[in-house]
Parts: C-alpha cells; structure tokens; sequence
C-alpha cells in the first residue's frame, strides 16, 4: 500500500480533548493545556519549544487561525472571553522576557463551540448555544447577535465570494443562510436528516455549500445569487464507501490480485466531523492530478476523500490500514493546506487524551490500483482461434440439376427483327472527333478544391450550444427512438404505431415509410456502409431493411425470442448482429441477398445464424447495450435491469467486469464514443462512455478504470447528432450536413431540428465542464 497518511508529530495532553475545536494552519498549530493555556506549535520545526498564551480563566473550548498568511492571528475562546492573538508579535515579545498579550473582543458570551474567521479577518463568529455572535477585531464589541435556531448552533462559515453571507448549522437539522447587514435569514433549509448537522464548507469555484451531518450524510447546495439555495446532490458515505470496496474487488479480481478479507470488518457510525477542499497551499498552476471537484471528510475511523463531479468516493485512508499511528478513533479534525502538494490534519483521539498532526500526499490519492491494466475498446492482440469475433457464415454452393438427354437444338435468335450489321450501308466518310472545352462540374471542382463547407478536421474545443429552431415536423404518434447515418444526410425515426420513417437531414420533404412491425419501435441502427438498415419492436422481431426496398431482407422472429429485443445494432464493421433479449446477448451472423423470384417472392433469400449466445452475471435482463461498429472492438457494454454495467470481452465470451449499482435507478440509455470518418479526436477519448438514467441524471465513465469521472443531476433525453461522431461529452459536430443540426424527438410526436448560431460545433449545456474532463482524464 502507498504511504499516503504520515504521522509527523504525536503528543499526549493532560485532558481529553476529543470534542474541542483544535487550530491548524500552514505555519501553526495549536491546542489548550491546563484547560485555561495556549500552546502554539510550529509544524516545520517540532524541535522547537511551543509558544504558551495565558489570559483565559475559564476553560479553552475552541481555538481557530486566520484567513491570511501574515500576520498570522489566533483566536482563542472560554465562557469568559474571546481572546485574538498576533502569533509572531506574541513570539517577539516572548523573546524579550515580556509576556505575550492578546486582544479581548469578547467577554461572558458562554461557551463558545465554534470559531470561523472571515476571509479579510476583520470579523470572528463565535457559536454559543443556539445563538451565533459576529465579533469584531477591531473593537471588543458584538457586531450582530444572530438567533433563530432551535437547537445548538454547530458551526458558522462565512462566504469567500461574499463576507456579508454567513451560513450557520445547528442539532435542530436544518442550516441557515444569514445576511449580515440586517441580520435577517435569505434562506433556511427545511428538515434535513434524523441526525444534528455538524459542520458546513463553501467551494468557491462552483458556488456551493456542502453540509454534514452525525450520520454519515452530506448534502450539496447551489448558491444562488439570489441567496435561494437548490439541492444539488445527496451523498450517503457509507453507501459510498460500500461502492468503491465493491469496484476495488472487482478491480483486484480482473488483475488477479488477492483481496483482504472482510470477515473481520465491523461497521461503525461515520459522522461528518469535519470537511475541507483537497488542494495545497500553492495550487496556483493547474497541472495537479486532481481538480477542484475533490474534497475530503473527516470522520471518526479515517479520512474520505470524495469527487464531487462523481458523488464517488476517489480513496478511503483508514486509521486502522496504518498500525504505526498513534490514534484508532477519531474525535475532532482540524484540516489545513500543506506545500509540496500534501494536507496537514490535527485529529484529536476520541477516547484517548491525544493529539496527533498528520500529513496527506495528495499526489497519490487518486492513483488507481497497481495491478492490471484495464479496458480498452481498441483490441491489443487479434481474435482467440475459438473466439465468437471468427465465425463465419457457411453459404450453400447453388446445386445444378443434371439435364437430361443431349443438347438440344435451339435459336440462335429469339427476336423477331434482326439488327442488321452494317454491311449493307454506305461507307462512312466523317471519322470520329473528340469534344473539347467541356465544363467540368461544380461539384467534382469543390471536392478538388478540397473545400469541405462544414466539415471539420479537428474536433472543436469549444462551441455555443444548438438553441436555434430551424425545422419541425409533426409525425403524429410518439417518437420512439431517432437514428442518424454515418454521413449525416439521412434520419431514421421509430414511431410508437409501429412505423418506421426515413426523412432527410434538413426534414423537409414527404418521409418514405415502412411497414413490418406490429408493435412499437424499440430500436434502430444503420450498418457502416449505410446501405441497410434494421429496426427492433415490442413485437420480439428484428428486421434488416435495405434501399428503395419496401419489404425488409431478413425478419428475425417467429418465437426465436422469449423476451423484447431491448436493444440492436450491427456490430464489428457489419460482420454481425449484435442484440439484446432479456438476459441473453446474441450474436448473429447474416448474409443479406435482395434477389427475389416473382413466383415464390414469399421465399426469403437472405439468411442468419446464431453465433453466440451470452448470459449477464446473476441473469439480470439487458435494457440497454452499446457496442462499436465503425472499427474492431472487442468491447459490448450492457445495462442490467439490478442498475449494473457490465463490460462483455466478445473475444472470449464472457463478462469481464461489472460495476453494481451504477446509478440509483435502472439504466435506460448508454452511449459510446464511436468516432467519425470526418473529425480526429483524441485516441483514449474513446474510452470513455456516457449512461443516463430517470431521476438519476447523466454520468461520464472511464473504460479503463470502470469508474466515474463526471455526473450531472440534470437529466438528458436521448440524442443524436446528424453525423456519427458522437463524444462521450455529448458535444455534437456536423459532419455530413450542410447546416450543423441537433435532432430532438417528443412523445407528443414532434420532431425538432436546431442549430448553432456559430456554424461549427454543437454542445448540450453541461459541454463546457465536460470538455475540461476530458482533457485531464485523457
């Protein structure tokens, strides 16, 4: 195991300090002593001997340092005062055999529980039984008295953008936003959890509030500049922690490694003591492995680090995986931004009277595990001798009956005029001229020319989102599913009456329908070469269409599945048919022959064989898959019914891995990067893949380590492009029409074009952010 969690200084105290808010800072450390003392700490030197501050007659219930850097300030506080210290004034003073004194901006407040400087450090809020009391630096008086709360205060934050907001948390469940000018409330959250809310942080970058409470829940709020807060995401850290075990084993069971075993494990209550963002002091460049995203949870058995693009747990360090520290349990967490890319962290032991510094390299908190080397959906070796990927169709040589008797005699011609051969004409005197100054046509000059119009030859960065209607049509029915070509210039719609519908890419014009199916649409898909089609229902049949052909090529039904075909399209460059039926992945292989004979035109030229049948893990029927056509891949990702992915290895015919409960409801849609034969990307953006489900939002996956790297609470529908390069981003580039164009289908049977008023690249509205993911995933 990577040394991720160092102890750097332990030290034993005279009392039991396990709920008492403890100061750490870049430079500084400090706790009580004697209960009415200060000691200070520096954590470069532990050699040197502490700073000690007297003043205090009661007991010392909380300590915190300042915002800035320099000077360095300390705050102290007992139920007689609050006390502000200039560490480096009261260390000079020391130094000249003077005593160090402080400044008193508060007296006979209580017990105070809680202490937060604001970001310019001109202001101190001190939580004290259900009241939170705003203090100044600059004068001992109490600048606001906020009341409201009916429990306990918990905690106080000020806001960084904003040091007129204070968010307050309370053992009444709820938190309060405050406006520090009128002291009155912008925003109170309602009932949160059974459970106190402990503690509360702000992450700047996005604007949210993140609340925890004893039980192990964590809540995130959006910010509103209206100072209206709107539920984000809930995180449940146990269920968390249960996720990431689960993915780590399945990790360790790819690579053949040996996991430890949990027989041994015992449950214990995980509460939210403390919260704070994973990024060091000098994280000024962005060249760090982990984003802003990132932040980590002090509870009582260790400390989780959680992405918050992902509601995942990144890294679980437990207390107990490290026997050398001097601590077991933890009682309270005081977490400050280190140097050279680590964290330092004073824990108080829960029942020991014990204080230890820790140091966290944030370097290695993402690093996955060491063993095996993940997925990619670019084969590494050829097919296996025995793999399903080399079947092959055996076609039947035509049989030609043997004739009876001898040749026979018969006419030469079987016209009744004869073409004559030009003997008997005059000769002819005017030879053959070649025709000169031909006009060449337009459009063979603009391919010459190499002039693509819309077509682009590198993936855009970035792009406005398509907003702009251009085009709708009325279809009548429920649009079941849309498919475009590989070129862009044609649309494939599903209906709900069982109809299928090709349109152009512009909508315009009357539709060519076709007529097979007895219940709706459930799925289409177009073969690479864009000269067939096929199409699944409700009905349990496929059907394979092709051009200008009213009546499909191939019916696959009658009875051959016991279960509606979730799922379909043709897989590896064409070579199959790959679809999902229940639990069962099949595997097809077909020869297609559109030949007909005008007696037996009920006799069925083209021909399928079954190739290869496969099972998911646990029998769980298959609601949606996702497979590669346009190049080899091995890969076939499908969506179980128990909310799982599992990845199907073709090549050998099993499943590979699986990731449980992918999302908190079933999976109704997933989506791969297939690549475009008209725009470059990236070579690992392919491994990246989207699912979606109701309720549940929209998450980006990681082939290669089967985890996620980004998820949206906003739910997206099923889309499209009007081409085939589709990235995982779900950022939609034109590549084979003349205007760039996103297509949208209702149940209300509407269909929707729209495009971008820049005339290069369409984006769905989370694009931005995702375009950042993948350049740091890839």
């Amino acid at each position: 195991m990577a040394k991720m969690l160092t102890e750097k200084l332990s030290l034993t105290c005279d009392r039991l300090l396990s709920h008492r808010q403890l100061a750490c800072c870049y430079s500084y450390f400090s706790i009580p002593r004697h209960g009415k003392e200060v000691l200070v700490y520096s954590t470069k030197d532990g050699k040197q001997k502490p700073l000690v501050l007297t003043g205090h007659h009661g007991d010392i219930s909380a300590l915190t340092f300042g915002k800035r850097s320099s000077p360095v300030i300390l705050c102290s506080a007992s139920a007689d005062y609050v006390i502000v210290w200039d560490i480096e004034l009261c260390q000079k003073r020391t130094q000249e055999g003077k005593v160090a004194a402080g400044t008193i901006i508060g007296t006979l407040l209580g017990e105070v529980v809680h202490l937060s400087f604001c970001f310019s450090d001109a202001r101190v809020a001190a939580c004290t039984g259900a009241t939170a009391c705003i203090l100044s630096l600059k004068r001992p008086e109490t600048i606001r008295t906020l009341t409201g709360h009916l429990g306990p205060v918990t905690s106080a934050e000020f806001c960084p953008w904003n040091n007129d907001i204070l968010v307050t948390t309370s053992e009444d469940r709820t938190f309060r936003v405050w406006d520090l000018k009128t002291e009155a409330v912008f925003f109170q959250s309602f009932v949160l959890s059974a459970s106190p809310l402990l503690t509360a942080f702000f992450l700047e970058e996005h604007r949210h509030l993140i609340t925890g409470s004893t039980d192990g829940q964590v809540w995130c709020f959006s910010l509103s500049d209206d100072h209206k807060c709107h539920l984000v995401t809930k995180m449940d850290l146990e269920k968390m922690e249960k996720r990431h075990q689960m993915h780590q084993e399945s990790v360790s069971h790819q690579a053949g490694c040996v996991g430890k075993s949990s027989a041994d494990k015992v449950e214990t209550s995980k509460p939210v003591l403390k919260m704070a963002l994973c990024r060091p002091l000098s994280d000024i460049n962005g060249d760090q492995e982990n984003d802003n995203s990132w932040f980590c949870i002090g509870s009582s058995d260790g400390l989780y680090v959680v992405d918050l693009a992902t509601s995942e747990l990144v890294t679980a360090l437990y207390f107990k995986d490290y026997p050398k520290l001097s601590i077991a349990m933890a009682g309270s967490w005081t977490i400050s931004p280190g140097c050279d890319n680590s964290m330092l962290m004073l824990v108080s032991s829960l029942f020991t009277p014990c204080v230890v510094m820790l140091e966290v390299r944030l370097c290695d908190l993402g690093r996955p595990l060491a063993c095996g080397e993940g997925f990619s959906v670019f084969p590494s070796s050829p097919p296996l001798p025995n793999s399903p990927l080399n079947t092959e169709l055996k076609r039947k040589e035509p049989s030609h009956p043997k004739k009876k008797g001898g040749v026979k005699d018969q006419p030469l011609v079987f016209h009744c005029k004869v073409k004559s051969s030009g003997y008997t004409s005059a000769p002819r005197r005017i030879m053959f001229s070649p025709k000169t100054n031909v006009q060449k046509n337009s459009s063979s000059r603009k391919k010459a020319d190499g002039n693509t119009g819309s077509l682009l030859k590198d993936y855009p960065p970035d792009g406005a989102a398509p907003a702009i209607p251009c085009a709708g049509v009325s279809v009548k029915k429920h649009v079941s599913c849309l498919q475009y070509s590989g070129d862009g210039k044609q649309i494939l719609c599903g209906l709900g009456d069982s109809t299928l519908l090709l349109y152009k890419s512009c909508l315009t014009g009357a539709p060519a329908v076709y007529i097979g199916h007895d219940k709706p649409i459930s799925s289409l898909s177009w073969s690479l070469s864009r000269r067939w089609w096929l199409s699944a229902s409700e009905d349990l049949s496929l059907q394979i269409w092709t051009h200008c052909n009213s009546e499909p090529a191939i019916i696959m039904g009658d009875k051959m599945f016991s279960k509606p075909i979730r799922g379909a399209q043709f897989y590896y460059l064409d070579k199959f048919v790959l679809l999902a039926s229940g639990p069962s992945l099949y595997l097809y292989l077909y020869n297609l022959d559109i030949t007909r004979d005008d007696i037996k035109r009920y006799h069925q030229r083209s021909v399928s064989t079954l190739a290869g049948c496969f099972t998911t893990t646990s029998a769980t029927d298959i609601i949606a898959l996702s497979a590669i056509n346009d190049f080899f891949s091995h890969i076939v990702l499908v969506c179980g019914s128990d909310r799982s992915i599992q990845v199907f290895d073709m090549n050998k015919g099993t499943v590979a891995s699986e990731v449980p409960d992918a999302h908190s409801r079933a999976i109704h849609c997933i989506t791969q990067n297939k690549g475009s034969a008209f725009s470059s990307q990236a070579p690992d953006s392919y491994n990246l893949f989207l699912t979606s489900a109701v309720t549940d939002g929209m998450k980006i996956w990681d082939l290669r380590t089967l985890r996620c790297v980004r998820r949206y609470e906003n739910h997206v529908n099923r889309c499209q492009p009007c081409s085939s390069a589709i990235s995982p981003c779900g950022r939609f580039i034109a590549t084979g029409s003349e205007d760039n164009c996103l297509l949208t289908g209702t149940l209300d049977g509407k269909l929707r074009l729209f495009k971008s008023s820049s005339g290069s690249s369409l984006s769905c509205d989370t694009s931005a952010a995702v375009h950042s993911v993948l350049n740091k995933t890839v």
